[in-house]
């Protein structure tokens, strides 16, 4: 039972923040002025992507990888935390 509640609310946590990632990356696309929720977007989401995009120089040139990076990493953290709170 405390596993289940562990993971739904990893799972929760998780499912925020690509959200917060998902917010970020339409922001790119638009020109909106700044706010406090755009500023708590770029301060949530800044932190991982700018340690991906260290790790993985810029090769396609002016387009950044770095947020679908963070989504497989997401998914990958969560499948594992999955198998090893259920041990499957």
């Amino acid at each position: 039972m405390i596993r289940y509640e562990l993971w739904r609310v990893i799972s929760l946590a998780l499912k925020v923040y690509e959200i917060l990632l998902l917010a970020r990356v339409v922001l790119s696309w638009v020109s909106m002025d700044r706010n406090a929720l755009t500023d708590f977007i770029y301060r949530a989401t800044e932190p991982v992507l700018r340690r991906i995009r260290e790790l993985i120089p810029a090769l396609m040139g002016p387009i950044d990888f770095s947020p679908l990076i963070a989504f497989l990493l997401i998914r990958l953290v969560e499948t594992l935390l999955y198998r090893i709170l259920f041990g499957l």
